[in-house]
């Protein structure tokens, strides 16, 4: 088989193009023929990036269309959008595809009512696990009753174990009542939030501040950080970092302005005696609503994961910070987080970057002798 010129291999079809290349490749490349070959390599490049440009495209234009089946209210919308998902053949990477992000927008858009049955019912077993896992908590979380529908109060008792979300709750603690949602359409949104430090329970430590440096070192593991930074990871933010340490004696809350800035904290490295410092005391209602929006919602350059894994990863914040163990359950998450004090703090450090999302938490366990660091900061 003789080589095609570059005119000629830009006019096979890709079945006769696949064959020349198989034929071409079935022994070593000899002298001479490299050359051909990255020839042919240049025609499927440009190929490969026109095919995929297309694909995107249609995941845009599919994604686009089941939004709009999602957010306009409607019984018959839910059952076209749930036949639709069944068609589904291949993966896709669009991020309006993903199960998450539908099942936000089911919740936002459809009656709880025609969703429990459409969606929920037991005679349903064909829908996916995942929608009905991530639909289950963007409910939850929106308030909804379980004991009001049948569907949704037999699915935690049928639901795969396995399932990552089915360490959650299955009611909404008092802490999670005034989460923050989007507001959004078929063409747009409005969302975001406030990472700004409050004026209430303000503790500012008194400058110049100290310059002497503390002596204790980060504990932190491997394992703990990614626990401590899941909210931001979820969000997709920009930067953060997570620190622990183990106190020498228990400290009061009114010591910790004071000790924080002395900390060895990548956040807070060239922090002058006088630069800008804040912090505050805040509720553990406030914190949650922090670490769920920064999941949820996500940084400039994210759309965050959705209000069923941003409730987890604002959970697995909370179990890092509070130093639960790795067995712990929900319960006993939420206790150790009612029964720790929580800070809320900013600083003029040349890490955060002081421009649009930027927080730093700090959580001091029951008996006041361990003090864990969450800092967050995204731009554009």
């Amino acid at each position: 088989m003789r080589w095609p010129t570059v005119e000629h291999a830009s006019d096979l079809a890709d079945d006769d193009l696949a064959k020349i290349v198989w034929e071409k490749t079935k022994r070593p490349v000899a002298r001479g023929e490299a050359g051909h070959l990255r020839e042919l390599g240049s025609v499927l490049t440009d190929r490969h990036a026109t095919a995929v440009e297309r694909a995107r495209s249609y995941e845009r234009s599919l994604a686009h269309l089941m939004r709009a089946l999602a957010l306009s209210p409607g019984r018959d919308n839910v059952a076209q959008l749930l036949e639709l998902l069944n068609e589904q053949r291949t993966s896709t990477t669009s991020p309006g595809l993903r199960l998450p992000a539908i099942a936000s927008f089911l919740a936002e858009g459809q009656r709880v009512a025609d969703l429990a049955e459409l969606v929920f019912d037991g005679r349903a077993l064909d829908r996916p696990t995942e929608l009905r896992a991530c639909l289950f908590h963007e409910l939850v979380l929106r308030g909804v009753d379980i004991e009001d529908f049948l569907p949704l109060r037999f699915w935690p008792l049928g639901r795969a174990g396995y399932h990552p979300l089915s360490w959650l709750p299955v009611d909404r603690r008092a802490f999670e009542v005034d989460a923050d949602f989007p507001s959004r359409s078929t063409h747009g949104g409005a969302g975001g939030m406030d990472t700004g430090i409050p004026g209430e329970g303000r503790m500012d430590p008194p400058v110049p501040r100290t310059t002497v440096r503390s002596a204790l070192r980060d504990t932190a593991t491997s394992e703990r950080y990614e626990q401590v930074t899941a909210a931001v990871t979820a969000g997709g933010w920009g930067a953060c970092g997570a620190w622990v340490f183990d106190l020498d004696a228990p400290a009061a809350p009114e010591d910790i302005p004071a000790l924080l800035p002395t900390l060895p904290l990548g956040c807070l490295d060239g922090l002058g005696s006088t630069d800008r410092f804040e912090i505050a005391l805040r509720p553990l209602d406030a914190v949650w609503r922090l670490l769920f929006a920064t999941a949820s919602m996500g940084g400039m350059y994210s759309d965050g994961a959705h209000g069923a894994y941003g409730r987890f990863a604002a959970w697995q914040s909370l179990a890092g910070l509070t130093g639960a163990p790795r067995s712990a359950d929900a319960d006993e998450v939420a206790q150790r987080a009612l029964h720790s004090t929580w800070f809320h703090f900013e600083a003029d450090a040349e890490w955060f970057h002081n421009e649009i999302y930027d927080y730093g938490l700090a959580c001091l366990s029951p008996d006041r002798r361990r003090l864990a660091i969450l800092a967050a900061t995204d731009t554009d």
